[in-house]
C-alpha cells in the first residue's frame, strides 16, 4: 500500500514533500555517490521548488531529469524549465552540467529522441533496459493524467519506449513525456497533489477499477516505493 501524507494546505504539503525527497535522495547518495531525480512542472511543485531551493543539499551530487515538457523555448512561460530553474536550478545554483532539459525548441520527435539518449548515456543502458531513477516526482490532472499521459493515450500501453513526443488535445499542444516503462522502474514515485479539483480524480484512481487508459495516474500507485502527498481539500477524493 502506498504512503499517505495529509497536510492542512498546498504550501505544507509541498514543504512535506520536498523533505521526503530530500531524504531520498541522501540515501541514494550515500550508496552511489549521486542521485537522479525526475521532476514534474506545476503550481504546487512551484512551492516545492522553493522549498528545496533553500534548504541545504549536496547538490553537486544531483542529477535533474524532467518527467515532461511542453514543445515551447526554454524562456516561454508554460515551460517546465523555466518554472524549474527560476524556482530550484537556478536559487540552489545547480550545476549546469547536471541538469538534463528536455529541449522543447526542437522539433517534438527529435527532442524525445535525444532526451532518450541523453537518458541511456547516463545510466549506461543497453537494448531495451529502462533506467531507474532513484526518484519520480509525479503530479496529477483534474483528469487523472500524469506526466503527459492523457486518458487515451495509445502511448499509456507502451512498457518498452523512454520517451515520446505526443500532442494534448486537451490544450492543442506538442509534449515530450517520458512513457510508463521509465514510471513504472522508479525506485521511488512520489505525488504531490493539491486542490479540490483533483478530488473526484483521486476518488477514481485509488478506488475504480485499475484502468490506466482511463485513469492514468493509477500507472505505479502501488507498493512501499510510492508516496502521496496530499492537502486536506485534494485528500477528500481518498474516502471511499
Amino acid at each position: 500500500m502506498s504512503l499517505h501524507q495529509i497536510s492542512p494546505n498546498s504550501q505544507m504539503a509541498a514543504e512535506a514533500c520536498a523533505g521526503y525527497i530530500f531524504g531520498l535522495l541522501d540515501a541514494a547518495i550515500a550508496v552511489q555517490g549521486r542521485a537522479s531525480l525526475a521532476i514534474s512542472g506545476g503550481s504546487t511543485p512551484k512551492l516545492m521548488f522553493q522549498k528545496m531551493a533553500s534548504t541545504p543539499f549536496a547538490w553537486n551530487h544531483l542529477h535533474l531529469f524532467f518527467v515532461d515538457e511542453r514543445c515551447v523555448p526554454p524562456a516561454d512561460s508554460a515551460s517546465n524549465y523555466r518554472l524549474a530553474n527560476e524556482n530550484l536550478i537556478a536559487p540552489a545554483k545547480i550545476p549546469a552540467g547536471n541538469v538534463h532539459r528536455m529541449l522543447g525548441e526542437i522539433a517534438p520527435s527529435e527532442a524525445a529522441e535525444r532526451y532518450a539518449a541523453d537518458i541511456r548515456e547516463f545510466f549506461g543502458l543497453f537494448g531495451g533496459e529502462m533506467p531507474q531513477f532513484d526518484v519520480v516526482h509525479r503530479g496529477m490532472g483534474p483528469d487523472a493524467h500524469t506526466a503527459s499521459l492523457f486518458p487515451g493515450d495509445p502511448l499509456i500501453d507502451d512498457r518498452t519506449g523512454i520517451t515520446a513526443a505526443t500532442f494534448a488535445k486537451k490544450f492543442n499542444q506538442w509534449r515530450v513525456t517520458l512513457l510508463p516503462g521509465v514510471l513504472l522502474a522508479a525506485r521511488n514515485t512520489v505525488f504531490l497533489v493539491a486542490g479540490e479539483d483533483k478530488v473526484e480524480a483521486l476518488h477514481a484512481v485509488f478506488h475504480e477499477k485499475f484502468d490506466p487508459q482511463k485513469f492514468p495516474s493509477q500507472l505505479g500507485n502501488d507498493g512501499e516505493s510510492v508516496a502521496w502527498f496530499l492537502d486536506e481539500s485534494a485528500a477528500k477524493g481518498l474516502e471511499a
